[in-house]
């Protein structure tokens, strides 16, 4: 039986300042702007989706 796999999206772990604060730090210590651009956009849809949680 083969298993089920999901997609992972990162930002539903993104939940704290924190998580964020670490995760943005990461994406700067590549110097890629490509990557910064894609984590900026994860750190968006995070704060998206803690909204409509409220």
């Amino acid at each position: 039986m083969a298993e089920k796999l999901r997609t992972y999206d990162p930002a539903e772990d993104l939940a704290s300042d924190e998580a964020i604060a670490t995760f943005m730090a990461e994406a700067f210590e590549t110097e890629d702007s490509g990557h910064i651009a894609l984590a900026l956009g994860v750190v968006a849809r995070s704060k998206g989706m803690s909204q409509i949680a409220e």
